[in-house]
């Protein structure tokens, strides 16, 4: 469908899985490649500031020769509930501290994406607020032992267990909150 890109190198600069399936699944051929990243930002910023310099930061490791003629994507979310950003979990008890915070509670989850093409950086931040039912210490301590959301901030997988039994409402997109927001990439992509 994106005939612009059909003589384009591809890369996302991004190790999630499930980056890599939304990719896939809109069509897009690319290869993966991750460089390790310091993801620290100035405390100061706002929520939105700080997922786009994470994506911007990940982006600027791939400003070489190397890259110069590859499109290079790359992405970072945040979850931000009562102006708490819940980054990645450190344990089981993190997870599921985080997890009573967003019980029975309306959150933001904010995805930046960056592309990086011949030298230019075209970041845009997508965000959805997310309703989850009232959680149970049970639910919770199963969902934690089943799937260990260590990996992904905020403690938790839209797609797994979960967003299937504890999501109340959406304002935004579901993909965003997967983390790669689609339907607005995808007409970034277009422009390219």
């Amino acid at each position: 469908m994106l005939k612009n890109l059909e003589n384009i190198s591809i890369v996302l600069g991004s190790q999630s899985p499930r980056r890599s399936e939304l990719l896939k699944a809109m069509g897009v051929h690319f290869e993966v490649v991750v460089k390790t990243t310091d993801e620290s930002y100035d405390e100061a910023l706002s929520p939105k500031e700080i997922a786009v310099a994470i994506a911007e930061k990940k982006a600027s490791a791939f400003q070489t020769t190397e890259f110069q003629d590859k499109l290079v994507i790359t992405a970072d979310t945040i979850v931000v509930a009562n102006h708490l950003i819940l980054g990645k979990p450190k344990d089981s008890d993190a997870a599921k501290e985080m997890l009573s915070l967003l019980s029975g509670n309306t959150h933001e989850v904010m995805s930046a994406v960056t592309l990086l093409w011949k030298g230019q950086v075209n970041t845009f931040v997508e965000v959805t607020a997310v309703t989850l039912n009232p959680l149970t210490d049970d639910e919770i301590a199963y969902y934690v032992n089943q799937y260990q959301p260590f990996d992904k901030a905020g403690s938790y997988g839209i797609q797994e267990w979960i967003g299937l039994v504890g999501i109340l409402k959406l304002e935004g997109t579901y993909t965003n909150v997967v983390g790669l927001p689609t339907a607005r990439l995808y007409q970034e992509l277009k422009k390219i």
